[in-house]
């Protein structure tokens, strides 16, 4: 399987031309490029296409970008104003959280990729009619966007009553929209299960997010760290293996302080996983 990494490893850093030569130097070949701005500032059109220029000369490729969540710089803690949610059922905050993601949709015109991850509505949220109402109104419009730009939108599985795998699968289906899924094991185990979400979503994943929990906590452990991570791996790489063909293992970490070279255990995460 193909082995990408997300810099949300990095998110709390600026990401420069000098991280990802660090990433390219441990034998990763693609990215997936995490918008938050105080790491990725995709309204920064200084910082995109100094990125843009370094991609252009380098074998990394970026193979997806994840969307925007908050629209500050210090995750969302200037206020839920901040928040970029498009279940808003307000049309006007609607607009500015389609308007956000329509910035990050904008980075393929310099730095080309494949695809964008996107959130339905935020953590513990409940489902209600009119938040799949205004999901549907921006995504109509946004995929429209994104396909101007080569760009497919992935929606993933969440820890809410509108992303639950039975949930999604629905919000397709009955809108006929032209969208996939990308997996995330963590989310799938706080949820109802690795196994259970991911045949309910596989013959629409087209992506994964790679990472560990304890059932409980969305805190995005290395797998197979002997970190608290309740996940089966053996099982979770047998279903992995038996989706698409082009689904990669894409690690989606969060940083630990202690670890020193955070990139050799990326490595160790990789090979450790395909020897299941």
């Amino acid at each position: 399987m193909r082995h990408i990494l997300s810099t949300h490893l990095f998110v709390d850093q600026r990401l420069t031309a000098a991280l990802l030569d660090r990433i390219l130097r441990s034998g990763i070949q693609e990215v997936e490029l995490f918008c938050a701005r105080q790491h990725l500032d995709y309204r920064n059109s200084n910082q995109i296409q100094e990125l843009g220029h370094w991609f252009r000369d380098s074998e990394l490729k970026v193979h997806s970008v994840h969307a925007p969540m908050f629209s500050d710089d210090v995750w969302g803690r200037t206020g839920p104003q901040s928040t970029i949610s498009l279940t808003e059922p307000s049309k006007a905050k609607r607009i500015a959280a389609t308007d956000e993601i329509k910035r990050a949709l904008e980075v393929a015109e310099t730095i080309p990729y494949r695809y964008l991850v996107q959130h339905l509505g935020v953590p513990h949220e409940e489902y209600s009619e009119a938040k799949a109402d205004a999901a549907f109104n921006s995504l109509d419009e946004l995929s429209i966007f994104a396909r101007q730009r080569g760009v497919q939108i992935l929606l993933e599985n969440i820890p809410n009553d509108l992303s639950t795998a039975e949930r999604l699968n629905y919000f397709v289906e009955s809108t006929h929209l032209p969208l996939f899924f990308c997996f995330d094991t963590g989310h799938a185990n706080i949820g109802r299960g690795v196994q259970y979400e991911f045949e309910l979503m596989k013959n629409r994943i087209r992506s994964t997010h790679i990472h560990d929990n304890d059932g409980k906590a969305d805190n995005h452990v290395f797998p197979l760290a002997g970190n608290g991570g309740t996940i089966d791996w053996e099982s979770t790489m047998g279903l992995l293996r038996s989706a698409d063909s082009d689904t990669p293992l894409l690690l989606e970490l969060m940083h630990v302080a202690e670890m020193a070279n955070p990139l050799d255990e990326v490595k160790k995460a990789f090979d450790h996983l395909e020897r299941l």
